[in-house]
């Protein structure tokens, strides 16, 4: 029988071996986003893209991923989404969370992979219990068992779970009834033109019921009007994300 990614012996990687680029064959650096709570204005969270150090596209970054370096890639994402937001002032944001994507198949074991995340935020003065992390349904999980003992383990462990594009991957309810995260994020399709679409106004208003049902939060992603943002705040949704607030920076937090 074929091995496969969750088979194979890894050697986990300390802080310094996540933040050092050589171990990379292509270097990278965050944008971050703001996720915005429309009741009061401020950030609820900083959401970290990957780009080039040019301003590149993530899919220019995502694009040299492959089976060799992505263990190591994943790993460190997080310790640099964590270094650049910390020097960049989160720390001092009352509340403000930190939301790093993260790749499920890139996770070997919990308990272990989470170790240098949780290096970073403690040399960050970061309190981990303000870092969110988001698997996307976009990305076809091998394994869904393995899926929720990440989820578990995170969860065990303080951090905040999220499911991001939720609606438009692999899953959509089948994922959120297998385990449910802290928040999901409604992928862009669901907001775009909302305030003009009754269809896509009743589903989001149907998933918000679920979620509230459960003690799910609910993000709106790619919020891009007033008119937008209106619509999702009237059918419950508090905390959107969009170039409608801020589009996402390099070497700042916007808004804060």
């Amino acid at each position: 029988m074929p091995t496969t990614i969750f088979d194979q012996p890894f050697q986990p990687l300390s802080c310094d071996g996540c933040r050092d680029p050589s171990q990379l064959p292509f270097d990278f650096t965050m944008a971050f986003q703001p996720i915005v709570d429309v009741e009061t204005g401020r950030p609820f969270a900083y959401e970290a893209l990957v780009r080039g150090l040019a301003g590149e596209s993530a899919a220019s970054i995502l694009g040299q991923v492959n089976d060799t370096n992505r263990y190591r890639f994943d790993q460190a994402c997080r310790v640099r989404a964590i270094d650049q937001a910390a020097e960049l002032g989160l720390s001092s944001l009352p509340n403000c969370r930190l939301s790093i994507n993260f790749l499920p198949n890139a996770v070997y074991r919990a308990e272990t992979c989470i170790r240098a995340t949780m290096q970073a935020a403690k040399r960050a003065e970061l309190d981990h219990g303000r870092l969110m992390f988001e698997v996307t349904e976009g990305e076809q999980v091998r394994n869904p068992a393995h899926l929720m003992s990440i989820f578990a383990e995170y969860r065990r462990q303080g951090l905040i779970t999220a499911i991001d594009d939720f609606g438009a991957g692999y899953a959509g309810l089948t994922l959120l009834a297998r385990f449910q995260p802290h928040v999901i994020k409604l992928d862009m399709e669901f907001t775009r033109d909302i305030d003009q679409r009754p269809v896509q106004q009743a589903i989001v208003s149907g998933v918000v019921l679920i979620c509230r049902r459960l003690g799910i939060t609910t993000i709106a992603e790619g919020v891009e009007t007033a008119e937008e943002s209106a619509c999702m705040t009237s059918l419950g949704v508090r905390y959107q994300q969009g170039y409608y607030f801020a589009r996402p920076m390099i070497g700042e937090l916007p808004l804060a």
